[in-house]
């Protein structure tokens, strides 16, 4: 079963690198308008809008950041200006934050991972709500982790962040169902992407990873890209409200059955 999104317009924050560019390549390829938003490296921004024009997709760039509302706006205020309004919205952007034990970490540093994971999709999915309950259609798809339910030590504002995202994610779907508008979380296990690098890269953390996964093996971008493709699409269309897991069985930690 093909999955066409004919000329959605949809918006990918953070969409310049590892799985926002994955997710902006699939959507392209199946039809939708693709915004990409960014904060830093325009020239990747640059060679992957290149890339999906090249390929005979529609695509824009949206430079701004997300946990700033100003900044928000105008990157609103830009897909109105060029494409009349959005359909889907992606709430791809997101940080880990440096690695500390709460008690060692850096307030405001914990703070700017919470404004940028949890407030960052907020202030996004309310401007696409806005628009989206108006015209009585579209779909908001958060991206979560596995985090929102596995602790991680040293991480505690990401954890605590990507559980935020579960619940906001229930909230705005019971909040937008009787519009017609759908808003669901895609929470991606362990994916190859350059920035954990150092992870898949070292064989012995590797090996230790991958005692976590049951399939044996990390997630590629792609995999994550399709299947944030189909929950945008009408395909998905009696999905709302929940988390979708996509980690390989990360979430059951298989180790602990074994005392690790």
């Amino acid at each position: 079963m093909e999955i066409a999104l004919a000329r959605a317009r949809i918006l990918v924050t953070g969409a310049n690198s590892g799985i926002g560019a994955a997710i902006a390549r699939q959507l392209a390829a199946s039809g939708a308008r693709v915004a990409v938003n960014y904060l830093v490296h325009p020239e990747a921004t640059d060679a992957l809008l290149a890339e999906l024009r090249g390929a005979g997709a529609e695509a824009i760039g949206l430079p701004g950041d997300v946990s700033d509302p100003a900044q928000v706006a105008a990157m609103y205020a830009g897909l109105d200006r060029q494409w009349g309004g959005i359909d889907g919205l992606v709430n791809n952007a997101g940080i880990d934050g440096a690695h500390a034990p709460a008690w060692e970490a850096d307030p405001a540093a914990w703070e700017r991972v919470l404004r940028v994971n949890l407030y960052g999709s907020f202030l996004c999915a309310r401007a696409a709500l806005q628009r989206m309950v108006a015209q009585r259609s579209g779909v908001v798809l958060n991206m979560s982790s596995v985090h929102e339910r596995i602790a991680w030590s040293g991480y505690s504002a990401y954890t605590a962040s990507k559980a935020g995202v579960a619940m906001l994610t229930q909230t705005l779907a019971q909040e937008a169902a009787p519009f017609g508008v759908r808003v669901l979380a895609l929470a991606p296990g362990a994916i190859r992407t350059p920035i954990n690098q150092d992870v898949w890269g070292n064989p012995a953390t590797l090996r230790d990873l991958l005692t976590k996964i049951p399939l044996g093996r990390m997630g590629e971008p792609e995999e994550i890209a399709r299947v944030a493709t189909f929950l945008v699409s009408g395909l998905a269309s009696y999905m709302t409200g929940s988390t979708v897991f996509c980690d390989g069985a990360m979430s059951d930690y298989p180790e602990f059955a074994h005392g690790g």
